[in-house]
């Protein structure tokens, strides 16, 4: 009996489009995080590791989409080949079954390695452009989460004895930025 075909689809944030990843291929399920790359902590990727079944076959628009350095790049192919999963790269037109020549391993740790480090290239270039902007005072900086007044109201309910996780719920926020928040407001204080 054939095993699923399987879809992971990553994108980086929630206004990009998934329609290019394994467009007009079939798939009996797809699993699509609108997330970074920079980690394997990510809900449908884990969703789709747990889902996969000995025979089934994981299909995956190009290897920067499941990881983006090497190591886990490896690890994860490896951990499902042994699992009998047949792993498929579609851009690449790469295939691993667990069976894998030497020369099918090699290409896999040389691709997996250009494309961590055309990452890692672009990150360089995206910080030099920050730093000359930020010189030219062009630069800003990401959006604050919260406003003024909820910067307030954070401060009030942390006074109040408020637990951040009510907190950050309630102003629609991760705990992580309650946190941020928190010690900007130490730093500024040390600064004054």
């Amino acid at each position: 009996m054939n095993g699923h075909r399987i879809g992971y689809v990553r994108v980086s944030s929630t206004d990009q489009n998934t329609a290019r990843q394994l467009e007009g291929i079939p798939l009996d399920k797809v699993f699509t995080d609108h997330c970074s790359g920079k980690d394997t902590n990510r809900p449908q990727l884990t969703l789709c590791l747990e889902f996969l079944r000995e025979g089934d076959t994981l299909l995956v628009h190009s290897l920067d989409r499941l990881a983006r350095n090497l190591s886990d790049l490896l690890r994860m192919v490896e951990d499902l080949t042994k699992r009998g999963i047949i792993v498929e790269f579609v851009h690449e037109h790469l295939t691993f079954t667990g069976d894998d020549t030497p020369m099918s391993k090699m290409l896999l740790a040389i691709i997996g390695s250009v494309a961590e480090f055309e990452r890692a290239m672009i990150r360089e270039r995206q910080a030099e452009g920050i730093k000359i902007a930020k010189a030219e005072g062009k630069y800003k900086g990401r959006k604050r989460s919260l406003s003024p007044a909820q910067v307030d109201e954070l401060q009030s309910r942390l006074a109040a004895g408020e637990s951040k996780s009510g907190i950050a719920s309630a102003l629609n926020i991760s705990r992580e930025t309650v946190y941020a928040y928190l010690r900007r407001e130490k730093t500024d204080a040390v600064a004054a």
